[in-house]
């Protein structure tokens, strides 16, 4: 008996390889266009739901369109009850490989053919063109599936007349919930629903089970992916672990209307005595349920997320909250969420800044300069963490501004801890004007209608207060020489000067790089700022 059911588990060895290879490759060959696609078609739940039932249908993997819905939300360009559409959606677009398993796998004897094929694709996953690499991944893995599905097939014809429906728990309410759990086991054991469904199609088909007792498996497994869906956000941000929950909640009640609905399905079903109508029957079974519970959660989608807002709610600080661990394996979705993560930062410092100086207004927040370090460090953190393609030109020069756009940030708080400096600026009518200007450029400073306009103000403000401070310079000093003011309040006004000159220069190199990064900024100014830097910023007094 073990020697018999071990070609079996051989079948569902290869079925799982193929699938992880098939899937790999497609979503190597999707790239960020799958990004783009659930992005720019999701506007509301349910042309989100549509969306990610393609996309997960055309990729084969719920887990990449879980990932990306994520990315959107932390990334601030979907709303979470737009990406729970996705989420749902991309329950439906999973029963497609129990329709390919069902409508090939069985009807079609392709193992032997499609051997040939395997080779061919592991030929070509060996060439140094990734594009050719992948098709090659998704034709050996697409191969694979139909090669474990012939070995789990003549696997389980051994069975044929020995196992029997008797042999599992019986037809009733009882026997039906057994049956989900045992789904629910299979999936987990195998962490790949597909591959449970397709044990369960090979079993109806051996007559190991009938269609009341297959169907009550596949609710099971449609119940235990969600035990997937928990590990792939254990060490996730806030919103994988709510996304986590939503899908846990939505299949735990779409599980139980399956229930509800097997008995009137399955009394259809029993009129039907062809084996390959059952197995159609079994996959229709899956798809419509699934269906039904996107249909009738759609309604109910932005109350649905409160609930889970509601449930799990943010936790962390709220400057990166952002910066999802999950993600990360998706460069350009890492990539907007640090961005929404350094916006956040800056409109902070700012705040900070102008707190320092007096002149807070009623919507500003001011979390304290530790805190802002502590964000600083971790969104760093984050950044030395996403691994980009030297061919993504446009990824990595992203990262690099949020890293210039960090460094400035570092040294902008760096002088907003200079108290004696700031101190000296209202003593002076003079220095109180100047800081005026700065205060005034930074008012609105993230929230303006052209950012392009901000950043010009800000370039003039610099040389307006540079120049300020070579006229200033001169004056105090003949001050000093002439005993009109005493050396000590000199030398603090002068660094008073210096210290507005410098927060103003920074001021402008932020908003430069945030520029740059919205594609906002016609020019980089390199050599002003090279200058500018070499002249006046390179010690740290």
């Amino acid at each position: 008996m073990l020697l018999d059911i071990l070609p079996a588990l051989g079948g569902i060895g290869l079925f799982l390889v193929g699938m992880l290879l098939m899937t790999d490759g497609l979503k190597a060959l999707a790239g960020a266009r799958l990004r783009d696609i659930l992005g720019r078609f999701t506007s509301t739940p349910f042309t989100g739901a549509v969306t990610g039932a393609v996309t997960t249908a055309a990729i084969q993997s719920s887990s990449a369109t879980t990932v990306a819905a994520v990315g959107f939300v932390a990334s601030g360009l979907l709303t979470f009850p737009q990406a729970l559409g996705i989420i749902f959606g991309a329950n439906i677009g999973t029963t497609m490989t129990g329709w390919l398993v069902a409508l090939l796998g069985f009807k079609l004897d392709l193992g032997q053919v499609m051997l040939p094929v395997v080779f061919v694709g592991a030929l070509l996953a060996l060439s140094s063109k990734k594009s050719i690499s992948s098709f090659g991944l998704v034709l050996a893995g697409f191969s694979l599936i139909f090669v474990g599905i012939e070995q789990l097939k003549s696997g389980l014809d051994a069975f044929r007349g020995v196992v029997t429906p008797a042999d599992f728990p019986s037809d009733s309410l009882l026997g039906r919930l057994k049956l989900v759990l045992i789904g629910i086991l299979i999936t987990v054991v195998t962490q790949s629903s597909s591959a449970g469904v397709a044990t369960a199609l090979a079993a109806l088909s051996a007559g190991a089970v009938n269609f009341p007792q297959a169907a009550a498996l596949v609710i099971g497994m449609d119940v235990g992916t969600t035990f997937t869906a928990v590990l792939a956000t254990l060490g996730g941000g806030t919103m994988a672990r709510r996304t986590g929950f939503a899908h846990v909640i939505y299949n735990l009640m779409t599980g139980i209307m399956a229930f509800c609905l097997l008995g009137p399905f399955a009394a259809v079903v029993s009129n039907w005595s062809n084996p390959e109508s059952s197995l159609t029957a079994l996959v229709a079974f899956h798809t419509f349920f699934n269906s039904l519970g996107v249909l009738l959660i759609l309604p109910f989608a932005r109350p649905f997320a409160r609930l889970i807002e509601a449930l799990i709610p943010y936790r962390g600080a709220v400057l990166t909250n952002s910066l999802d661990p999950l993600i990360l394996d998706m460069p350009e979705a890492a990539a907007d969420a640090a961005k929404v993560a350094v916006d956040r930062i800056v409109t902070a410092a700012t705040a900070h800044l102008r707190s320092v100086m007096g002149v807070m207004r009623s919507t500003d927040i001011d979390y304290g300069r530790t805190d802002i370090e502590t964000a600083l460090l971790e969104t760093r953190a984050y950044l030395d963490k996403i691994e980009l393609s030297s061919k993504s030109q446009e990824q990595i020069s992203s990262i690099k501004g949020m890293y210039h756009i960090l460094d400035h940030l570092d040294r902008l708080l760096y002088r907003c801890g200079q108290e004696e400096r700031i101190r000296e600026l209202p003593r002076d009518p003079r220095l109180k004007r100047l800081a005026l200007v700065v205060v005034a450029a930074t008012d609105r400073y993230l929230e303006i209608d052209d950012p392009e306009k901000c950043e010009n103000t800000l370039n003039r403000v610099r040389r307006f207060l540079r120049q300020q401070r070579k006229l200033r310079r001169d004056l105090l000093i003949s001050d000093a020489a002439t005993n009109n003011l005493p050396d000590e309040v000199v030398w603090s006004r002068l660094d008073a000067l210096r210290w507005l000159h410098r927060v103003s220069y920074h001021l402008w190199r932020i908003r430069k790089h945030l520029n740059l990064l919205e594609g906002k900024s016609k020019s980089d100014s390199l050599a002003s700022e090279s200058s500018d830097e070499a002249q006046f910023d390179v010690d740290m007094d």
